[in-house]
Order: structure tokens, then sequence, then C-alpha cells
């Protein structure tokens, strides 16, 4: 399904928003409810479920919080987050330096978290069930805890040199998270941990000779702005300005060394991709240009791009329970990336008889019995 993705001709996303769309999120409970924030600081919530029954429809905005809202942001949105474990709340970030915490009924905040810069990224455990602590990534290189139960941020994490563009926590283990920086580093750490960082991981895995002392432990030649780990937890995406995109085992902190060929990112902040769940195999779905590119995530295939955003893309988000594909962009748009339905085959057609379907490489059967080699 994820190899026949293509611009659906028949589902809209209503149009609300007046500038650039630069975060997507869909609730994981349902899969049915979608944020999006935008760069003139409105939010936008839509439902993605097709009520009219018929074959082309458009996806409503049910609500927004727009210019006039007494509690919009004043600039950009950056992020947005649903709660991971019901749809009665929902997160933003924005350029304004605040993270605010909406209830979705009465959309008003019930918390703002003020910082001191600029707030780039924040994230929250989608498995978590011992603490409610939200990361953040501000313009100041400590990464920010914000604890939504005592309404504190005291907590910090120290040790980046420059601003964080990137915080993902890990969906395997709760006290996990992985933060990228403008310095060209990505850090591991347990937040129970007063000492400091797990790891740094380090692109040349260690081999000195390489890599000159000032470029040691680094995971990209530029500044890190995106990273995702896998659905199982086992490995960690991510992407620099070194137009580079790099694979790790979330656990060794090893560079897999998957080639990914040239990724171009030009991106000056984070850069918001995703990737699949629940397909075999996985694949990333990288922002990339006007276009997103489609990669198989442990062979570095670059499977297609795809088209049709007239501007730069800045964010894309997978819906699993249907392999279906969000983006935004600059464009004002969201476009709604869906499966090619397939031809039916009448039951009096045998299989022998169809012509042989193409299979992608991806999925090709390396796999034969032993009866054809004998």
């Amino acid at each position: 399904r994820v190899l026949c993705l293509e611009l659906n001709k028949d589902r809209d996303v209503e149009r609300i928003h007046g500038s650039g769309i630069n975060t997507l999120d869909i609730e994981p409970v349902e899969g049915r409810y979608m944020l999006s924030g935008g760069s003139d600081g409105v939010i936008v919530l839509y439902d993605l479920e097709n009520l009219s029954r018929k074959p082309s429809y458009t996806c409503k905005a049910l609500f927004s919080v727009g210019r006039s809202h007494p509690d919009v942001h004043k600039f950009s949105v950056e992020t947005v987050q649903w709660y991971p474990h019901d749809t009665g709340m929902f997160t933003s970030s924005s350029f304004d330096k605040t993270l605010k915490i909406w209830d979705t009924n009465t959309l008003q905040p019930a918390d703002i978290f003020h910082f001191e810069g600029t707030v780039y990224c924040h994230h929250m455990s989608p498995v978590a069930t011992k603490h409610c602590l939200i990361a953040v990534g501000t313009k100041s290189p400590k990464v920010q805890l914000c604890d939504l139960k005592s309404g504190s941020s005291s907590h910090i994490l120290q040790g980046h040199r420059q601003e964080v563009l990137a915080v993902s926590w890990s969906p395997r283990h709760e006290y996990i998270l992985a933060t990228g920086s403008a310095d060209g580093r990505v850090k591991l750490w347990d937040v129970r941990r007063a000492s400091g960082c797990l790891s740094t991981l380090d692109q040349h895995n260690g081999e000195k000779s390489k890599a000159s002392s000032e470029a040691a432990n680094t995971a990209h030649n530029g500044r890190v702005n995106g990273l995702c780990y896998t659905s199982d937890g086992l490995h960690l995406l991510t992407v620099g300005t070194d137009d580079r995109m790099r694979l790790w085992n979330s656990s060794t902190g090893e560079n897999t060394l998957v080639n990914y060929g040239k990724v171009c990112n030009e991106s000056r902040k984070g850069l918001k991709f995703a990737i699949s769940c629940g397909c075999n195999p996985e694949f990333a779905f990288v922002p990339y240009g006007s276009t997103i590119a489609v990669y198989t995530i442990f062979t570095g295939e670059l499977i297609t791009m795809l088209r049709g955003h007239y501007s730069t893309v800045n964010c894309c988000v997978f819906q699993p329970h249907f392999q279906e594909l969000y983006s935004g962009s600059k464009d004002c748009n969201i476009l709604a990336w869906i499966p090619a339905p397939r031809e039916a085959v009448p039951d009096d057609v045998s299989e022998k008889s169809l012509p042989q379907q193409h299979l992608n490489p991806a999925y090709e059967d390396a796999w034969s019995s032993s009866d054809d080699e004998g």
C-alpha cells in the first residue's frame, strides 16, 4: 500500500491556513483527528473521517485557534502534538517562546510554559506511564523538561553547545530521550540520571583516524534538525544540513552506515519527517524541497518522490491504520496521499494467466524453496 501512495484526487483537507504549515499530528488513539500548526500562529483541528460516505469528500476543520483567539500564539507554531493517551488535550510550541497545553473541549490553555528563547520543538513520550515530562528544544543549548503534573520546567539536560532543533522520546523506554542540535551532535539521555547524557552518537563509530579531534563524536557535519525513532524503538533516524540521513542502532549508538545518498536539507529550523509503522519493510517520508522522498529505511533505497505541493514541504505525518500520509507545506495546503486502489480480479481468471506485476525490489522475496534447487 505504501508503494502505491498517490495524491488523492477525491480527498481534500479544508484550507484554513493563510500561511505556511509547519507541523501536523494525528492522534494515536483512533487515528481520526489531525492537528496542524501554521507560521501565522494558527492551529487547526480536522476530522479525517469520511462522514458523508461519498467517494469524494473534504476533511472538515472542526475548529481552530485563529488570529482573533485571545490565547493564539503570537508567532509561528513549530510543533503540535496530541496528548498520547486521549484526545482531550493537545500541546503546541512556538517561536513566541511558549509551550501551551490545550484543553481540546474548551480550546483554552490549561497551562503555559514560558522560555527565554525561541522554541523549536517539543515532544511527549508515547509510552510513558511513570512520568509526564515534555522535552523542549529551544535557542538555548540546554534541553528543558516540563512536568505536566507539577507545572514546573526546572529540570534541564546540559551537554549541547548550540540550540536544540529536534527532540524525540524513545517509543520503547520511557526515560530515554534523543536530542539533535545545531552543534552537529545527537545525544541520548536517561532523564533519571543527573550526571548527563548516556551517549553522543559518532558518525565514525569511534575510528579516530578518520575524524579530526574537532569532528569527533558528531552525528552530522552540519546542524542536526530532525530525528525520529522507528516504531519499535530499536533504531533512530537523523537528518542534518550536511545533506545526509543516518540510521543508528539506538541501544549501541552505532552508525549502521546505511547509505541514503544526498538528502537535500536546507531547512534553517526543525525538519518534521515521518516513519511508517507496521509496514514491511519500514519507510521514511522526508520533505525534500517541494516533494516528499520515500526511502526504505534499512536498505537506503529511494523508492519514489511524491509530487503535488507548489512550495517547500515542511512536515509529514503517517496514519498507520490505513497507511496514509498527510503533508503540510509553505503553499498553505495539506495534501492527503492514499494508496491507489487495486484493480479487482474477476473470480474466473486464474492467477497464472495474469501478467506478472513487477514487484518493487523492496518487496521481492529472496526466499526460494529447496525443490527448485535440487
